[in-house]
């Protein structure tokens, strides 16, 4: 028996992502056409012997959340529940908050995903090498060159065992190339090193109370454990850490550039895994270049031209002459006639006007490439926001024939002329 935990965050961990997680939970914004978490939950659906998968953050319930869990639940024949934090408890702190839950039935083993990352998911390959030498902790890792692994989790392993030797969560030098891809399968023991860090910060805590203050109860930050820094770089070369090896696709989703980027790397795995959600050209329809997602319900002229890296979605119209490449239109979007949209997330129930121009410039977080521009840095520089995708919140009005460049426009605004390099607000 197994399980899978997705760690989904909060709300004050999207701010990257606005203005698009305004509108909905990160989590569930739509990559190559599906919610964001579901790449994840039809890759743990696929495991034998998966018996629940659990999300945890400290999102509130609401409609659009508890309509995501039914769908799922009903879709792929599985129990899917979320279990919310009562504070923000960092990467390990919903996992022992909940740890009975997590290990009511007795599972063998139990996944771990964090939500904002995209990957194939190579979860029977870390199931097979887990009970070929079971450890508490296993861990997916991948390649970076030597710049970019300065933005990640970086290991040191033992290249005939696997072990992890040496863990540091974004070093100030280079330490390995070899990477975190903060995807888990842990053992029912790993819960023990958790339990560890949770006494030392109640009894740290405690310590730190003002005179006369009351220390019976918990500390309030007693239940935060971060599992990098608390557990991974604690345990390391003590025997209990291993390291998976991928050569698979992966990134990191931290802002909505990122987003158009894994949704270029899931829009490819369609090919193989899912080749039915990917259009078709047909007679009459419009001309698909390379990968693209159309919804069902979208309307999209014979004459426009779509792809490579297009996903569309639910109820969006494009009109007659429209160039749509590398981009997400969100659900009820409109592109008038002979619109070009290029390197942009249009938002949902925006409208672009006839022969306008909307584009932005691609910054893709790929690891192993020392030049792409990581979601850790800064939009400014000497003031001034920098060269990156175009973004359109939720119901923009762009007019006709205007030139929308390297932008982010927020919610429900209606412009009137042209902007390069701009936050509208």
């Amino acid at each position: 028996m197994l399980k899978a935990v997705i760690l989904i965050g909060g709300p004050q961990k999207g701010t990257r992502f606005r203005p698009l997680s305004f509108e909905v939970p990160k989590p569930l914004f739509p990559v190559a056409g599906v919610p964001m978490i579901q790449h994840h939950i039809e890759a743990c659906a696929q495991v034998p012997g998966m018996q629940e998968i659990l999300l945890i953050g400290f999102y509130q319930p609401d409609e659009a959340l508890t309509r995501f869990l039914e769908a799922a639940q009903q879709e792929f024949n599985l129990p899917v529940r979320y279990l919310q934090e009562f504070v923000p408890l960092g990467t390990g702190g919903g996992l022992y908050h909940f740890r009975d839950q997590i290990l009511a039935g007795g599972p063998e083993a139990f996944f771990v995903l964090n939500a904002d990352v995209c990957s194939d998911f190579p979860l029977s390959a870390m199931l097979a090498a887990y009970r070929r030498e079971p450890h508490p902790f296993l861990l997916l890792g991948t390649t970076a060159n030597r710049t970019q692994s300065l933005n990640y989790g970086c290991i040191v392993e033992n290249p005939q065992t696997h072990e992890v030797l040496h863990y540091v969560e974004k070093p100030s030098t280079f330490v390995s190339d070899v990477i975190n891809c903060g995807i888990y399968l842990f053992s029912p023991e790993a819960l023990k090193p958790l339990r560890d860090v949770f006494q030392r910060n109640q009894q740290d805590g405690q310590f730190c109370l003002p005179p006369g203050e009351d220390s019976s109860g918990l500390w309030p930050g007693a239940g935060t454990i971060r599992l990098e820094q608390d557990v991974f770089s604690a345990l390391a070369g003590q025997g209990q850490i291993y390291v998976h090896l991928t050569d698979g696709i992966w990134s990191q989703i931290k802002s909505a550039g990122s987003a158009l980027y894994a949704s270029r790397l899931y829009l490819g795995q369609y090919q193989l895994t899912h080749p039915e959600r990917l259009a078709k050209h047909t007679p009459g329809g419009p001309r698909i270049r390379g990968n693209v997602y159309i919804h069902p319900t979208a309307k999209v002229a014979p004459s426009a031209v779509l792809g490579p890296n297009v996903s569309i979605g639910e109820g969006v119209t494009v009109g007659e002459g429209v160039r749509l490449r590398e981009s997400i239109v969100l659900h009820g979007a409109t592109l008038q006639e002979h619109t070009c949209v290029l390197h942009t997330i249009v938002g949902w129930g925006s409208t672009v006007g006839r022969w306008a121009r909307v584009e932005g410039t691609p910054n893709d977080p790929n690891p192993n490439d020392p030049r792409a521009h990581m979601d850790s840095e800064s939009l400014f520089k000497d003031g001034k926001l920098l060269p990156a995708i175009t973004i359109l919140g939720c119901r923009v009005r762009i007019p006709a024939e205007v030139l929308i460049l390297n932008s982010i426009v927020l919610p429900h605004k209606e412009l009137s002329r042209s902007f390069t390099n701009q936050i509208i607000l």
